[in-house]
């Protein structure tokens, strides 16, 4: 091969090698952590590829998950990590079982991540990763001592937050240095990973384009939801009562997005007749979200489930295997990074 061929894939390396090296993954390619979707056979499969996969915790206790990382240890020998979500009741024990795991990585989603919690990864051995949706977020999870970051914007499924992907890139991407930054929310292409890698980031996070992989078991009816949709069926919730803060979540249109509506008039209502506490309102209806999405995805209730997806859900056109997928967004961003401008430019 000459080098004119050698020459996108070195300027790739390139590109994401931070990421490569904080993930101690072939690609900086993570996979989003989604719940009841990313457990060990999915997670293994993506870590086999040359990515990174991530276990969604989620609502498991730890013996739950405690299963769920041996069984990914027994299916790879690739680092893969785990994702904590910061709100969890049991958050100190899930943090004391991955480091009795030796888990090599650990995300913090869900909120902002304390301090102490950091150190205490850090401390026994782990690499910490964690969310940020403002640059004021970023710097103050670089001081507390994080090794990565992910910024996911509004077109990611799930959980969202205000502001689009592009958007969040230009404004941090520029700014953060000091430690790798992974770019997530609406990806799924090649192309894609490229232009976010030339701004700044050392590699990207795709959950959407990885429900449909052969290895994923999610429920058939589920998997062909996806199949079926465009990016315009992938429509973000709306809170109710301005009183009642409920974190926006994206997926396909059914009717369990009507039930959610009355579900949260309903809860919204008890909040203010002084019946449940604020807080005890929003467990309530993460909890809708919780079981809603598990019936969807295990059980396969496209009707009343939630099917929470990023608008990346068009782009998901038929069932196939982790490693082809993976080899896809690769040979993609090769592709992009093969043109004449480059080859000046280097």
């Amino acid at each position: 091969m000459n080098s004119n061929g050698d020459l996108p894939q070195a300027v790739l390396d390139r590109l994401w090698q931070r990421g490569r090296e904080l993930l101690g993954a072939r690609y900086a390619i993570m996979g989003g952590a989604m719940s009841w979707v990313s457990e060990q056979h999915l997670v293994a499969a993506i870590s086999n590829a040359g990515g990174f996969g991530v276990l969604a915790c989620g609502s498991l206790g730890p013996e739950q998950l405690k299963d769920e990382i041996e069984g990914t240890k027994a299916r790879t020998d690739k680092p893969f990590g785990v994702n904590l979500i910061t709100m969890h009741p049991q958050l100190d024990a899930l943090i004391t079982l991955c480091l009795d795991e030796r888990v090599t990585h650990v995300v913090l989603a869900g909120g902002l991540p304390s301090a102490n919690a950091i150190r205490r990864l850090k401390e026994g051995g782990s690499r910490v990763i964690g969310f940020a949706s403002a640059l004021g977020l970023a710097r103050r999870l670089i001081r507390n001592g994080i090794d990565g970051l992910v910024i996911e914007g509004a077109e990611a499924g799930g959980h969202i937050g205000p502001v689009a992907t592009s958007v969040l890139a230009q404004e941090i991407l520029p700014q953060v240095s000091e430690v790798p930054v992974f770019v997530a929310g609406g990806i799924g292409r090649g192309e894609a990973i490229v232009s976010y890698l030339r701004m700044g980031a050392a590699g990207c996070q795709l959950g959407t384009r990885f429900v449909c992989a052969t290895e994923s078991i999610a429920h058939p009816d589920f998997k062909r939801a996806f199949i079926r949709a465009n990016a315009r069926d992938a429509v973000a919730s709306v809170q109710i009562d301005p009183d009642l803060p409920v974190i926006p979540v994206r997926a396909l249109v059914n009717r369990g997005t009507e039930r959610f509506i009355e579900t949260q008039r309903r809860v919204a209502a008890r909040f203010r007749s002084g019946e449940i506490t604020q807080e005890e309102a929003q467990l309530e209806i993460e909890l809708y979200w919780a079981g809603a999405l598990k019936r969807a995805v295990l059980e396969g209730d496209v009707d009343t489930g939630s099917l929470m997806a990023g608008q990346s859900v068009g782009m998901v056109g038929a069932e196939q295997p982790i490693q082809m997928i993976i080899d896809e967004l690769v040979s993609q961003a090769l592709t992009a990074l093969d043109g004449r401008q480059l080859r000046e430019a280097v």
